[in-house]
């Protein structure tokens, strides 16, 4: 019966596959190029971007993109230099698992910046083998791509695990304040929905498509200019994070990485007078449900390389005797995360992994309203693709202050010296991604 019922997927989906742009062999060689992160507070060094204006993706140089940190009403601060990382290595990850599965190899490896080995054992539907050459690449570029964008998401949540616990990209400066940032979350997942569309447009490159799709994404979620992202920035000091303009502690960390229903949360900052009161855009995490759908199954397993991996490995095998140097995501990702989350609160609050202190929030409410409100309805993104458009609200809207005078006037002083100094410093201040 299984054998019949692939025998039918495949004669729905071998004329309409072939057709989807992958990297060409050239690209795919090297994997994608490392860029320089931001945080989103207004660090030395950071750079802010309207987020209409984003340049022309690239691939193989960068040297048309603008990234840095943006803001949208309903999407909050993005790090486009995050986006466009993991967009690339679905690219990079699709085109590998095609050919692995063309080729019908039981399983391949990488490793991304991390010295962690990651490896993919696969398991084939019956009758894959009788398949022709090539019906079974149309079929493997479907689910290379739907592999791909998980593989590259999940390998971003393992970078932020690894960062929390002291990792050092760059072999000297530490990234744990970077760790878990309030953007970073939203900015991977939005990469990797980005890069699957992009793969899948069918009359363009990827690097035209995420050009495009950039453009469309951000219109969507209501694009802020670049003054309005670093006032937004200011707005949540003493909140979100504290510290000077050279150095700052996130004091908030943001957790939230789709494990539980899906999809990622954005956190917006209140009171953004060019977006009103928006709706978040919940972002989908990418998941394996294709894949099963065609008869394949995956395992994905990552050793651990780097000096953090013994106390990641004790939060997942407590019992030193049972201690195993492997992590399986599927297995012991909510495991690190609730372990993560117990760091969080501990070092900086009960309510540290939130943007807001559930009480307070509740108060707020009840000032306003005199009364308890019901949650808004989940705006999810398949069921809202044409909800109201914040683009309106654009990157060219006034934008409101929101700091005392006296901080906005030493800010102003300080900041052309150090945006002067600060792509050559973001080096040392940033995380290599």
């Amino acid at each position: 019966m299984r054998t019949v019922w692939f025998c039918l997927l495949v004669i729905g989906v071998a004329t309409g596959l072939s057709q989807a742009k992958f990297l060409s062999r050239r690209e795919a060689k090297k994997s994608p190029q490392a860029r320089i992160a931001c945080v989103p507070s207004p660090t030395m060094g950071v750079r802010y971007f309207d987020a209409d204006d984003l340049g022309q993706h690239d691939y193989r140089s960068g040297r048309d993109e603008r990234n840095g940190i943006v803001y949208t009403c309903r999407g909050g601060h993005i790090d486009v230099t995050h986006l466009r990382k993991i967009a690339d290595w679905t690219a990079y990850l699709a085109y590998q698992t095609r050919e692995a599965l063309v080729h019908g190899d039981d399983q391949f490896k990488f490793s991304m910046f991390e010295p962690s080995q990651h490896t993919v054992q696969i398991s084939y539907p019956p009758g894959w083998k009788y398949l022709n050459r090539k019906t079974r690449r149309d079929i493997a570029g479907e689910v290379s791509i739907s592999l791909s964008a998980y593989l590259a998401y999940t390998c971003s949540v393992w970078h932020e695990i690894l960062t929390w616990h002291g990792f050092k990209a760059i072999g000297f400066y530490p990234e744990y304040n970077s760790a878990f940032s309030w953007e970073d979350n939203y900015s991977n997942a939005l990469g990797s929905y980005l890069g699957a569309q992009a793969l899948r447009a069918r009359d363009e490159d990827y690097n035209q498509a995420m050009t495009r799709l950039i453009v469309e994404q951000f219109q969507r979620l209501g694009p802020q200019s670049k003054e309005t992202a670093r006032a937004a920035g200011l707005a949540v000091k003493g909140s979100w994070y504290v510290g000077a303009f050279v150095r700052v502690t996130m004091t908030k960390r943001h957790l939230d990485v789709g494990l539980d229903d899906g999809f990622v949360t954005p956190w917006l900052v209140p009171d953004v007078a060019p977006c009103g009161t928006p709706e978040p855009w919940f972002c989908p995490v990418p998941d394996l449900r294709l894949l099963e759908e065609y008869g394949f199954r995956i395992h994905h397993e990552i050793r651990p390389k780097e000096w953090e991996r013994f106390q990641i490995l004790r939060a997942v095998y407590p019992d030193r005797k049972d201690r195993k140097n492997r992590i399986v995501p599927t297995e012991h990702f909510g495991i690190l995360m609730e372990h993560v989350k117990a760091e969080v609160d501990k070092r900086y609050g009960p309510y540290a992994h939130l943007p807001e202190d559930p009480s307070s929030a509740q108060r707020q409410i009840a000032r306003q309203s005199g009364c308890p409100t019901a949650p808004a309805e989940v705006n999810r993104p398949e069921e809202n693709e044409d909800a109201a458009d914040l683009a309106g609200a654009s990157s060219r809207a006034s934008t409101v202050s929101f700091e005392p005078e006296q901080e906005q006037a030493d800010e102003q002083r300080s900041r052309g010296l150090f945006e002067f100094l600060g792509s050559a410093v973001s080096w040392l201040t940033q995380s290599v991604i």
